[in-house]
């Protein structure tokens, strides 16, 4: 069995049967030889560990390029919290090239954000402000797990840095956009299952961290962490399959 782990991130998978495939900066950086030198100059401590404990079994490509697979030639692809962070545009365009890459009968396997649970604690705890005004100060968090990752410019962490560090990761990977990290659209179990549908995926099925189609999918730790904790919590689970009748697409 063949699985692609597309924009693994850290998520990365040891198994055999695992391609990683990612584009992050951290990863870009390692690429290049010039660049990978200059990197203590402008990661701060704990991201220069992630970048020197960074694996070899990662495939650095660029997937706005395509999936690097000929057709109809892996058993599952794989993607968590990847979805969210493209424009509303391109994920019809994203999901066909999904398509294209499975076999007949293979399973698309998605992890996001879930809409429905983040506006449920909104509305959830507006309630209970109404009824307990002492719970008001913190109510602006459930708007911010909302909306922040949609609205920063900064990047993850470049705002603790000092002036000159600051500068210098800004100039080499740009704003929070920029590198990918700010969420473009978001999803809930209608919408989700309603696009993978349309793109020719067959019975599409809300899933658990720990359930799915994929035989033994909760060995390869890749939504649950060795002691069975779910690695992102609030996620929306969902696999669709690819016809047995479309040998192309």
């Amino acid at each position: 069995m063949k699985i692609l782990n597309l924009g693994c991130g850290s998520k990365i998978s040891g198994c055999d049967e695992v391609v990683n495939i990612d584009w992050s900066p951290l990863l870009r950086i390692r690429k290049n030889p010039v660049v990978s030198r200059l990197a203590p100059l402008f990661l701060d401590r704990k991201r220069l560990e992630r970048f020197l404990a960074l694996k070899g079994n990662i495939l650095v490509y660029d997937l706005s390029r395509g999936i690097p697979f000929p057709d109809n030639s892996v058993d599952v692809v794989y993607h968590s919290h990847l979805l969210e962070h493209l424009d509303r545009a391109l994920a019809p365009r994203f999901m066909t090239e999904v398509l294209r890459v499975l076999r007949p009968g293979g399973i698309h396997r998605i992890a996001v954000p879930d809409w429905e649970r983040l506006c449920g604690a909104y509305l959830s705890n507006l309630e209970a402000c109404d009824m307990e005004p002492e719970k008001i100060e913190g109510h602006e968090r459930y708007i911010e797990d909302m909306l922040e990752q949609s609205v920063r410019r900064e990047a993850s962490g470049t705002a603790i840095q000092s002036p000159g560090r600051r500068f210098l990761e800004n100039l080499f990977l740009g704003d929070a956009r920029t590198r990918g990290e700010t969420h473009q659209w978001m999803y809930d179990r209608l919408t989700l299952a309603t696009l993978l549908s349309r793109v020719g995926f067959d019975s599409p099925r809300q899933e658990m961290c720990n359930t799915s189609c994929i035989p033994s999918w909760s060995s390869f730790h890749l939504d649950v962490a060795n002691n069975g904790r779910e690695l992102n919590p609030g996620s929306l689970y969902m696999e669709a399959i690819k016809p047995r009748c479309l040998a192309e697409v």
